[in-house]
């Protein structure tokens, strides 16, 4: 029958503003124990966890080190506590009223998977599987925690914990859509066109939905379209185009029901008039190329602004997409961009001049139209 227990931490609470998080030594050894490593996955479509996956050669690396002579870890671990782990205060007042001693009670259940355990790690995850693979008998480490209530604040904590540090972009943009709480001003600016690529990726392609499954992110590893790309078309669209209609300046939330319902409809005409392009990775076409997606949702733009979603069909855009294809070179031959020469196919790059190129031919050719 699975132990259950208790460990109790001498621990000090400091009172930040309204909140508290707790310092305390721990033996790294224990730590999986009653902490998880929440990797970020999929459940259907609801997003679960909030870690990036385990870097092999960087536990390793510092297994190695751990067990030479002289290591230290002086860095501190972070872990996120659910509302079964208590602080008890213990001895007279401190002579500075936002300190308090104690001891940290943390329950420990080893029937429990790991996904019901008291605490998350949200920030020293190789630091502790190294330290749980070493060939120690204990290794104490400092720790920071905090208690949070719900998963949603835990990922909010881990942004802003994780927010100096190279984050793959990929794991912020796939955490904003369910993130509550503050966030620096780049993430909160990207919180509303996160959530609409997440509708948007889980779609459903029998139903025709063209960027259903087509998103590459963390949890959509048979995407090939480049997630900062669709991201980047539908912020330029919310701040100065045709999704603008449906988003509230001054909250910045949105109606992202009626911005899918109008990327869709956009999208798809675009699906089904480059159908082969459509289905090509960014190497092979430049239509689901960083510089098409962004370049071809300024056409959207164009010629949608100030349209809703409902009487998109009234105003014809597949004639308008279709006169396009003489001017376009996709998957082969050249584009000519008016400059001295024409441009190959692929010779267009996913940056900001090069994309004001090809916004600009792709623009003109509808005004042609």
């Amino acid at each position: 029958m699975a132990d259950r227990y208790e460990i109790r931490l001498p621990a000090l609470r400091i009172r930040q503003g309204q909140q508290y998080i707790y310092t305390f030594g721990v033996d790294g050894k224990q730590i999986h124990d009653f902490a998880t490593v929440s990797r970020v996955h999929r459940h259907d479509i609801e997003l679960q966890g909030y870690q990036r996956p385990e870097v092999l050669s960087h536990i390793r690396a510092i297994r190695r080190y751990l067990e030479s002579d002289g290591a230290m870890l002086p860095n501190a671990i972070v872990l996120a506590f659910d509302e079964r782990v208590k602080f008890e205060p213990v001895g007279s007042r401190s002579v500075v009223d936002y300190v308090a001693a104690g001891e940290l009670v943390i329950p420990v259940d080893e029937s429990l998977p790991d996904d019901e355990k008291p605490a998350w790690l949200v920030d020293g995850q190789q630091r502790s599987a190294a330290i749980r693979d070493a060939d120690l008998a204990e290794f104490a480490v400092a720790a920071v925690g905090f208690i949070a209530h719900g998963e949603a604040e835990q990922r909010s904590q881990f942004i802003l914990v994780n927010n100096t540090k190279p984050l793959p972009k990929g794991l912020i943009h796939e955490l904003l859509p369910d993130t509550k709480g503050h966030l620096p001003t780049a993430y909160a600016k990207k919180q509303l066109p996160a959530q609409v690529l997440t509708r948007l990726n889980f779609g459903q392609r029998a139903k025709g939905e063209p960027f259903a499954g087509r998103i590459a992110t963390p949890t959509m590893a048979d995407g090939y379209i480049k997630d900062n790309s669709v991201l980047k078309m539908i912020e330029n669209s919310l701040y100065d185009g045709a999704l603008y209609q449906y988003r509230d300046p001054v909250d910045g939330s949105g109606d992202i029901d009626q911005i899918v319902l109008h990327l869709n409809y956009y999208w798809t005409v675009v699906q089904v008039t480059f159908p082969d392009a459509w289905e090509l990775p960014p190497t092979k076409s430049r239509l689901t190329h960083g510089a098409g997606i962004q370049a071809l949702g300024y056409v959207m733009d164009a010629l949608t602004d100030g349209t809703p979603a409902a009487r998109l069909p009234k105003l014809g855009i597949e004639h308008k997409i279709a006169a396009l294809a003489e001017h376009c070179a996709w998957t082969s031959g050249s584009w000519n961009l008016g400059g001295d020469e024409p441009r190959r196919w692929n010779g267009i790059q996913n940056t900001p001049n090069d994309v004001r190129l090809l916004s600009s031919h792709l623009l003109r050719a509808v005004r042609r139209a």
